[in-house]
């Protein structure tokens, strides 16, 4: 029970920051492009990775700790399923090459995020 609340706990507060950052994108940038699922898929990528390895390398944390944590608030964060429904909407208004860029950038863009921040924590702590 105690893990299903720190994933319940973490979860509110990623989606939390996930609707706040959207909700700045959009106003910011407007709706012509989902610019804050974006930000919020590469910026939850590249926290995955640096979250990871300095769980992994630098700090000891509860079991609890750690699914708040990376299940919890980053689960809750980044939002793969607002992706989807996105890129949905981008081909049902025939809008090909817009919804195969997106598509590329989330993907692609996350995993070269996820791995920057693999490889920044391990440079600074080395």
């Amino acid at each position: 029970m105690k893990m299903l609340m720190a994933v319940a706990l973490g979860g509110a507060v990623g989606a939390s920051a996930r609707y706040l950052f959207a909700s700045q994108a959009l106003r910011l940038m407007g709706p012509s492009f989902p610019w804050g699922t974006l930000g919020v898929n590469l910026i939850g990528a590249f926290l995955m990775g640096a979250l990871v390895e300095l769980l992994a390398l630098r700090f000891s944390v509860s079991p609890e700790m750690r699914v708040f944590l990376v299940t919890g608030v980053l689960g809750g964060f980044t939002t793969f399923s607002a992706y989807s429904l996105d890129i949905a909407n981008m081909l049902e208004r025939k809008e090909m090459a817009l919804a195969g860029l997106y598509a590329f950038g989330s993907l692609g863009g996350g995993v070269v995020a996820l791995f920057f921040g693999l490889w920044l924590v391990r440079t600074v702590l080395s």
